[in-house]
């Protein structure tokens, strides 16, 4: 309804042409639920955008922005539905139907971004605001409206504030329409926004003609339609020619003033259509409009005849339950079945159903004892054309829940009857208010469930809550007492590794043990485990050394029931690494002492790299040595064992890599040509600091393993030996070997070409 209203305003105001570019910025926030006379605001605006949105839209560029309709308590919650193009009226109404309340009121930054969708520096673009709150995300609207009014070319803002609590809040939104030259409307319920969308829809209909307009045919339209339609029905119309697009079909009473415009459609380029029919019986004509001059060119005599609707229901139904009704004689399929008051106004509309094309249905009854009325209400005019009454009886069932409870368990609750399937069942602080609903479960079509007990001990009550009007219709009392649970840990662990826990009862499933710092706030939860059904487990203990707590934590308000101290101690760890290693060989890595986990990484890294950083590594598992890979890029490094938890470094070794062609000495030297023709015999002299009897200088490739070989000869003589070289071309490295280490002593490499 706003819409209609606002975009009528947008084009009477703005004096709107052709392809003007309009783009509505809709209201998603959660307020949307909020209600009027029984009916969601949401629902009030999809009903009414669909039933009166009218033809304002010919001609027009539409676009379509939603905010906080998608999450909660997000400012960000923007979205464009639609880009601005030629309208299409049915999926610009489908769109809205989708949209679903959820969130926050960000209606400045949507404003803005619809600006710039419409590039207002530009061209001259129109925003429309339909909200029913103000901004709640710490933007100020009126100083963005200044700003897109002085900036853009042509800038106007529309807004329809729908159902502001106060004075004030209007205030705060209407500027937005003020300072950009605009409209505001504001509408307190449905009928004061149907009285504002008439009005301004009276100034779409006087605008100022297009200039220099086609000569129009002096002959009549003659109007093809039904003599007799029943009220708040569709019915076909049709006309023998098209003057002007925007000419009108319209019906009205026989005796209306030729000007006067009610249910209608633009002819466009058409020359049939559907109108639908006025609530009140009587004599009217269907009248085809000239749009420039509002004179009538053709019309047709119609009667409308009453409705023959009826609605069937039961004498009685209990407060809350579902009530099954039927009706016979659907006129439209968006017309309402609706249950209300006896003798409450014509018009009023409460808990209630579309008819679409059924003839059956459930509605909830009110929660409040009484005489009530189901009534077919048409969907045009709101009249109503049958109804059928009901007794609504008090709610009725009994709810079994134990005396007491321990904090934070799970007990069993049952009743006798289940009224709604979406009715509750509860546990709430002994006393509280009507309609306060806590840890709960659905109702469904069980009679028995479970529920869990808050984590503070004290007198409560469960119960049974109507969903609708959340009544409470029963409830027992129960006593949550407070439970005892032990918890034992060793004194001290190494940092890093598993704290084997132990407990003495488990109290939930969900309940919780944490390893935390000493003091730290009740309700902290850092490395846990659930309790399960176990009374043992093992939690992961911190990376840092220090003094910790072990505690069980209730899952229901995060209550601490037990503790235990534990210290977390430096584990004493030493790693060893090849000092020197050729860039993409292999460094031998062996570490002992204390190693907390399995999953405990030893890694290779530039030296002086940052804190935690881990690069090409192996787990330790349950080993004690590893080999890496040295980079190609050579360069100081250093190998790290770094513990898993918290990934800090307990030790570190020094590892230098060379180029890959580098003589690499650690306890001996060599000396050999840097390169050999195939089979060229070659002199390779050494020196070695070892006493051992089993050293040995070896020809090998050069990718091949320390201590494997092409030829071997013993150091037994004084230097130097001979080798004859392969024939084969490439890359081979002698080597000095201490088979008793075994111990590569020195490298060297040589190139046969």
């Amino acid at each position: 309804m706003a819409l209609s209203s606002v975009a009528a305003a947008c084009l009477a105001a703005g004096g709107a042409n052709a392809a003007e570019d309009i783009m509505v910025v809709f209201d998603g926030s959660n307020s949307m639920w909020g209600q009027i006379d029984g009916v969601s605001k949401i629902e009030i605006a999809r009903d009414t955008m669909e039933s009166l949105m009218g033809d304002w839209v010919e001609g027009t560029n539409l676009g379509l922005i939603a905010y906080g309709h998608r999450r909660e308590s997000d400012c960000g919650d923007i979205e464009t539905i639609l880009q601005p193009g030629p309208a299409d009226r049915d999926d610009f109404l489908a769109r809205i139907s989708e949209i679903t309340p959820r969130g926050k009121t960000p209606l400045t930054t949507a404003i803005e971004e619809a600006a710039k969708q419409l590039s207002y520096r530009d061209n001259p673009a129109t925003v429309v605001l339909i909200s029913d709150g103000i901004e709640s995300c710490q933007r100020d609207p009126c100083a963005l409206a200044e700003e897109l009014e002085r900036s853009g070319v042509d800038f106007t803002a529309h807004v329809v504030g729908f159902g502001l609590a106060d004075e004030e809040d209007q205030a705060a939104i209407a500027c937005i329409a003020e300072r950009t030259g605009g409209r505001f409307i504001a509408a307190q319920d449905a009928d004061e926004l149907g009285e504002a969308l008439g009005a301004v829809s009276a100034e779409v209909a006087r605008r100022a003609p297009e200039p220099e307009p086609e000569p129009v045919a002096t002959t009549p339209v003659e109007i093809t339609a039904p003599s007799t339609v029943t009220a708040g029905a569709d019915f076909d119309v049709s006309w023998s020619e098209t003057l002007d697009p925007r000419d009108i079909v319209t019906i009205v009473p026989l005796t209306a003033d030729e000007d006067e415009v009610a249910d209608h459609l633009r002819t466009r380029d058409d020359t049939s259509g559907r109108l639908r029919a006025p609530a009140e019986t009587g004599l009217y004509e269907v009248r085809y409009l000239r749009d420039d001059d509002r004179s009538v060119a053709g019309k047709h005599g119609v009667e409308v005849t009453p409705a023959q609707a009826t609605v069937s229901v039961p004498e009685f139904a209990m407060a809350g339950s579902r009530v099954p009704v039927s009706w016979t004689g659907n006129v439209s399929s968006r017309d309402i079945v609706t249950i209300v008051p006896a003798g409450a106004d014509e018009g009023t509309v409460a808990g209630h159903l579309r008819v679409k094309d059924d003839e059956t249905g459930k509605l909830t009854a009110p929660a409040s004892p009484g005489l009530y009325e189901v009534r077919y209400v048409l969907d045009g005019g709101r009249k109503t054309v049958a109804s059928g009454s009901i007794e609504i009886t008090e709610a009725e069932t009994d709810i079994t829940a134990p005396e007491t409870a321990a904090t934070g368990s799970r007990f069993d609750v049952s009743w006798s009857r289940a009224i709604s399937p979406r009715d509750i069942v509860t546990i709430v602080t002994a006393g509280a208010g009507e309609g306060t609903v806590e840890k709960h479960v659905r109702v469904k079509d069980n009679g028995s469930d479970t529920l869990r007990a808050p984590g503070v001990p004290g007198l409560y009550e469960v119960r049974y809550v109507l969903d609708e009007g959340r009544k409470t219709v029963a409830a027992s009392p129960i006593e949550v007492t407070a439970v005892e649970t032990e918890i034992t840990v060793p004194e001290t662990v190494l940092a890093g590794s598993h704290i084997p826990v132990s407990w003495s009862r488990s109290i939930d499933a969900g309940d919780i043990v944490t390893v935390v710092p000493a003091g730290a706030n009740e309700g902290t939860v850092e490395a846990h485990v659930r309790v399960r059904d176990k009374d043992g487990d093992e939690v992961r203990a911190p990376g840092r050394p220090g003094l910790y707590e072990v505690r069980y934590v209730l899952d229901e308000g995060r209550k601490t029931l037990a503790s235990s101290p534990v210290e977390i101690v430096e584990p004493e760890v030493e790693i060893t690494a090849t000092g020197t290693v050729r860039a993409g060989d292999m460094i031998e890595v062996g570490w002992s002492g204390d190693v907390p986990h399995p999953g405990d990484i030893v890694t290779l890294v530039p030296l002086g790299a940052p804190e935690g950083e881990v690069m090409d590594h192996k787990r330790v598992r349950d080993g004690r040595a590893a080999e890496l890979r040295a980079p190609d890029q050579t360069g100081t490094y250093e190998v790290r064992y770094v513990l898993d938890e918290g990934r800090r470094t307990l030790a570190r070794a020094p590892v230098e890599v060379v180029d890959e062609t580098a003589a690499i000495d650690t306890g001996g030297s060599l000396e050999v040509p840097e390169t050999a023709t195939p089979g060229e015999e070659v002199q390779v002299s050494w020196t070695s600091s070892s006493d051992s009897g089993r050293q040995r200088v070896s020809l090998a490739q050069s990718d091949h393993a320390d201590f494997t070989w092409i030829e071997a000869q013993a150091t037994d003589n004084e230097p130097p030996l001979f080798f004859t070289m392969p024939d084969q071309p490439g890359l081979y490295e002698f080597r000095l070997l201490d088979l008793a280490g075994p111990k590569v002593l020195s490298r060297a490499t040589i190139e046969v070409r």
